[in-house]
């Protein structure tokens, strides 16, 4: 089956993520496997134009609100979908399966579950990328080399990740039955999958975590998945679907045109792989720091920011950032409490992103799943075509509200060392 066949006004696939950078990870997945695909900033308008293309990717921030509000907006998402003629849900989440033990995976995935999948049927969980260097192996998921609970997850602000066993981290979140689907089944094919998910759910299993060690086990999985109404997991497996469903990679259609003009980074993301990112950026490039403190201690930094980029922002890129070190976020929470610390970054942060736009800034790049939320809102920005990546699961978004913007929106731990310096190439 090619991309020619496969083509028709009616996209086959709704992706519903849990926050902004993850969709664009997903997003960026897509195209790269051939696939014309539209982001939406929200659940879509019924009057919005989203015909010729093949995958629409809606940008929630269910990630860590309350468990019945996730649930709300994902199924709006998901009914906003189904009524464009959307054949297959996916639902998104991180790589790295953030959530608490509260949720907020379980719970939407339940609620969709309840809605739009056939009694009896199983569900499959994978979160494995191995793209992104997250396996799972015998259920347990790891971060490079990494034990989950190992790695820098385990400091996360809002989601601290300290076990490693996906089913038990989702049985913690479900009163369904989890179960798992070892990689040696995979490894057989996908006529050994589809029997595996009859016998567990002849068992009364509705969840079944699989194992994704390369990118050979997402194909197969592709294959065995195709007639399921609702699967879920991280950017790895949508691709796995769009090879079962005939696609091809054509670099061409992943490519969008550079937009004339100063470019910038606002960077909001605590992540190790962010401050590396920072620090590889302030060697030959202008930094200004965000610190929420001063802000809450009445300092007009957002003017502060601006005046900085006012006098830097014609020179070549430049950054803005409240990325720091686990001691020093700690420190702003235990003065702040961790809400207000969290309000104060993001309010500024959006600010400073508006304020950049009105200065001229046409390639804005904003790392931080929070960050990117509340920056995409303050801009209003509703919808955006997908185009190249700047490398696996940070691609260039060419925004539809602004025609001349283009923006990215990159993942905590996504992208190499010198991604910011580096990101204004890929988007010729």
């Amino acid at each position: 089956m090619s991309n020619t066949h496969m083509r028709a006004n009616v996209p086959w696939l709704g992706v519903i993520a849990d926050d902004f950078t993850g969709a664009s990870d997903v997003a960026g997945t897509l195209v790269g496997a051939g696939m014309r695909v539209v982001q939406t900033f929200g659940v879509p308008d019924p009057s919005m134009q989203l015909r010729d293309v093949d995958c629409i990717v809606v940008s929630l921030k269910t990630r860590s609100v309350p468990a019945a509000e996730a649930v709300e907006e994902s199924l709006a998402a998901a009914r906003a979908l189904k009524s464009r003629g959307v054949q297959q849900l996916y639902f998104k989440y991180c790589s790295t399966f953030d959530s608490t033990p509260e949720g907020n995976i379980g719970p939407v995935a339940d609620a969709l579950r309840k809605e739009f999948v056939p009694a009896g049927q199983i569900t499959v969980v994978a979160p494995g990328t191995p793209a992104l260097r997250r396996t799972v192996y015998n259920g347990v998921l790891f971060a490079g080399t990494d034990l989950l609970q190992e790695s820098s997850m385990r400091n996360h602000p809002l989601t601290p990740m300290t076990d490693s066993s996906v089913p038990r981290l989702l049985q913690a979140q479900t009163k369904n039955v989890v179960g798992h689907i070892g990689y040696s089944i995979i490894e057989t094919g996908a006529p050994a999958v589809h029997s595996e998910i009859q016998t567990l759910s002849g068992q009364g299993t509705q969840y079944a975590v699989v194992d994704t060690l390369s990118d050979g086990h997402l194909a197969v999985l592709g294959a065995a998945l195709l007639d399921h109404p609702l699967v879920t997991g991280g950017s790895g497996l949508v691709g796995g679907l769009a090879v079962a469903r005939g696609f091809q990679a054509q670099p061409e259609s992943a490519r969008a045109a550079r937009p004339a003009g100063p470019a910038a980074v606002v960077a909001g993301s605590c992540s190790e792989m962010t401050n590396l990112q920072i620090d590889t950026f302030r060697q030959s490039r202008p930094c200004f720091l965000v610190d929420p403190v001063a802000i809450a201690e009445g300092h007009d930094v957002v003017a502060a920011a601006l005046l900085f980029a006012r006098e830097n922002l014609a020179d070549g890129p430049i950054l803005i950032h409240s990325s720091a070190s686990p001691q020093e976020v700690s420190r702003a929470q235990r003065h702040l409490g961790q809400a207000r610390a969290a309000e104060i970054t993001e309010d500024s942060l959006s600010a400073i992103a508006e304020g950049l736009v009105g200065l001229g800034c046409r390639q804005l790049i904003v790392a931080g799943g929070e960050t990117s939320g509340a920056v995409v809102r303050r801009l209003g920005i509703t919808t955006a075509h997908v185009g190249k990546e700047v490398s696996p699961g940070v691609p260039w978004l060419k925004t539809e509200t602004d025609p001349g913007l283009s923006i990215l929106l990159k993942s905590g731990n996504l992208g190499m060392p010198g991604l910011f310096l580096d990101a204004w190439d890929h988007n010729r």
